[in-house]
């Protein structure tokens, strides 16, 4: 659908500047390219956007790509379409397609594309103009390389080319703006134990760790201030309840945590030392550390530069349970819940979610609810998904 560029829809485009805004809360961290970190795919979307500890599938590559290595096929192709916003409008949405290979039972490849539609906009410089239709965008290319350390880790390493045209052409103060490209490294690993008995059912351990897009700043013109993509760090873990050779349940615990400098707060200090704070005072930090940093400071910053200390930094972590029921591996039905500080965005929303097989096809499907009273850009959203898996096949299980 058609939107005309007003205020209106200035407010609604910074959705897009940023990875936890919220409304009256202070001091959240913002980012550029927030799409990245968006759940791409329903299986995950259905477990409370978790899926670092989970158990191997193609989206591993935005999860954690050293799952790759224990995918149980060799050929592995993923399709997903996520609506955003899908309460407002209908043409704003993430598309993900993802090719994943097994290549021998240590190592596999993957290579994976998002794009990201903001849908149609219509430009004008003035209600005499007739105006020109533009879609902004955003997309990333990534490739993967994954191996097994040994039989029950592995570690991966992945590449990714990303680029933001958010450039409306038609309006005069945008005429310099251009498309913002970084790159991006992921590095992460991934433990599996094997079958291990215990009194009343079998049960497999798992844990992994992902740090991904790290890489330099973006900015859209040469005068415009350079913006964090979103470095990110997921750690979690899990355990199987293999309940007889029918019947397995898994439960998960997963931690998340940007690492991006924390904005300062900034305000006047008595810097003419004359007693009174004024119009004539510089503007200052007055607690926490300067974020106008290269993102490789940023990260080791990103862990001790709250302005509110240790606790502060604890409320930047957010946290995800999951659950996944599997009946002989051909249907399965799941839960999560997702859980932000108030004084981090307050993202706290419930998800499920429910698979199913068809010879070599899976599909996939998740529904997203909101808890508390900051409603998610994804309520009331169905994700769909198709994965195919076919050729050798490989026992981890």
């Amino acid at each position: 659908m058609n939107k005309v560029f007003t205020l209106l829809g200035v407010a609604f485009c910074s959705v897009f500047a940023t990875s936890v805004q919220a409304q009256d809360q202070p001091n959240t961290i913002t980012t550029a390219v927030p799409f990245l970190i968006i759940a791409g795919d329903a299986r995950a979307a259905g477990m409370g956007e978790q899926g670092v500890a989970t158990s191997p599938d193609a989206y591993a590559v935005q999860w954690n790509p050293a799952k790759l290595a224990f995918l149980p096929n060799k050929h592995n192709v993923g399709i997903n379409y996520t609506p955003y916003l899908g309460n407002l409008v209908n043409d704003i949405g993430l598309l993900q397609a993802v090719y994943a290979n097994r290549i021998d039972d240590r190592s596999a490849f993957a290579a994976s594309v998002r794009y990201f539609s903001l849908g149609t906009i219509n430009t004008r410089n003035s209600a005499q103009d007739p105006g020109l239709d533009v879609k902004p965008n955003e997309f990333s290319i990534d490739a993967t390389y994954a191996l097994k350390l040994d039989d029950q880790f592995s570690m991966a390493v992945s590449g990714r080319f990303l680029q933001s045209n958010l450039r409306l052409q038609q309006l005069d103060q945008f005429a310099d703006a251009s498309p913002a490209s970084s790159f991006g490294v992921d590095i992460s690993g991934y433990y599996q134990s094997e079958e291990q008995v215990y009194s009343n059912f079998d049960g497999r351990w798992r844990a992994g760790f992902n740090i991904s897009n790290i890489g330099p700043k973006v900015k859209y013109d040469d005068a415009g201030q350079e913006n964090f993509i979103p470095t990110n760090l997921k750690l979690g873990g899990g355990f199987d309840f293999i309940l007889d050779s029918y019947n397995k349940i898994f439960v998960g615990l997963e931690f998340n945590k940007l690492l991006v400098p924390t904005p300062p707060i900034r305000g006047r200090a008595d810097t003419n030392g004359d007693g009174e704070i004024t119009q004539d005072d510089n503007v200052v930090i007055l607690a926490g550390q300067d974020d106008d940093v290269n993102f490789f400071s940023g990260i080791f910053q990103s862990f001790g530069d709250a302005p509110d200390g240790f606790s502060e930094e604890l409320k930047e972590v957010t946290w995800s349970l999951a659950t996944e029921y599997t009946y002989n591996e051909v249907f399965a039905l799941r839960a999560g819940y997702f859980n932000e500080s108030e004084l981090k965005g307050s993202r706290k929303f419930a998800t499920l979610g429910a698979g199913f097989e068809f010879n070599a096809i899976d599909v996939d499907l998740s529904y997203l609810f909101s808890t508390v009273s900051v409603i998610s850009p994804l309520e009331s959203t169905l994700r769909f998904g198709l994965t195919f898996h076919f050729g050798d096949e490989y026992d981890e299980y």
